[in-house]
């Protein structure tokens, strides 16, 4: 059992196990949010999902509306007016057998990836490095696109992942602990709202279990499952 810290112990003993509203389970993770850095704020959903079953699969990109706060370096591969489209719209990293070459030779330098249709034949070689860093490039998330430019603006500006694990939990972010309880709530929103759109047809008994917030360093924040709009009220007296 890995011990933890007392700053943890001790915020931990400020969550009890009654779901709260979104916006007051966002304040209290503010409140105990302790690190000494801006934490990550995630939201982590239990979904009634077997994800054994090839129809019951859960994944998807969500733009939050107040961005994730978090900078995302992004790799292209392209060639000609792609290529300098993608570098006007600020991808990190532009290129084609050159930028093959140098992931192939360890340099991973970004944290998500694009490409034209016409060079996912040559991507393909790169599915056991990126894929098991989930990178690839993946026509269901928009990353093979020919508007790489449009994909670049999104990824940088607040464009996150969604994906239910083998567990049937779909981890992911919000924002940072900096934002204004709002901003966090509205982004919750926006997810919660594409986690119940996308849900599986052949997803049985009840979709979403639980709902849990928490920081980086923090404990988890049970949130209440039932409350489904006005996400940024909060809770009636």
């Amino acid at each position: 059992m890995v011990k933890k810290s007392r700053s943890y112990r001790a915020a931990a003993a400020q969550v009890n196990e009654t779901p709260l509203p979104p916006l007051e389970a966002i304040k209290l993770v503010q409140e105990i949010a302790k690190a000494k850095f801006d934490e990550t704020v995630e939201v982590h959903f239990r979904l009634g999902l077997d994800t054994r079953q090839a129809d019951q699969q859960l994944r998807g990109t969500v733009s939050l509306p107040n961005g994730s706060g978090k900078t995302v370096r992004v790799a292209v591969f392209a060639e000609g007016d792609a290529a300098r489209a993608a570098a006007d719209a600020g991808a990190e990293i532009v290129g084609s057998d050159d930028l093959i070459a140098d992931i192939q030779a360890g340099n991973i330098n970004f944290d998500a990836t694009v490409a034209t249709p016409d060079q996912m034949a040559k991507v393909g070689k790169l599915g056991k490095i990126l894929g098991t860093r989930g990178l690839m490039p993946n026509p269901k998330l928009g990353t093979v696109t020919n508007d790489v430019a449009k994909a670049v603006k999104e990824l940088k500006g607040g464009r996150v992942e969604y994906r239910a694990d083998r567990y049937g939990i779909a981890h992911v972010i919000v924002g940072k602990v900096s934002f204004t309880p709002e901003k966090l709530a509205e982004n919750y929103g926006a997810i919660y709202d594409e986690v119940i759109r996308m849900k599986p047809a052949a997803a049985k008994g009840k979709y979403v279990k639980t709902i849990t917030f928490a920081s980086s360093m923090g404990p988890g924040v049970p949130v209440d499952p039932s409350v489904t709009r006005n996400y940024t009220q909060p809770a009636e007296a």
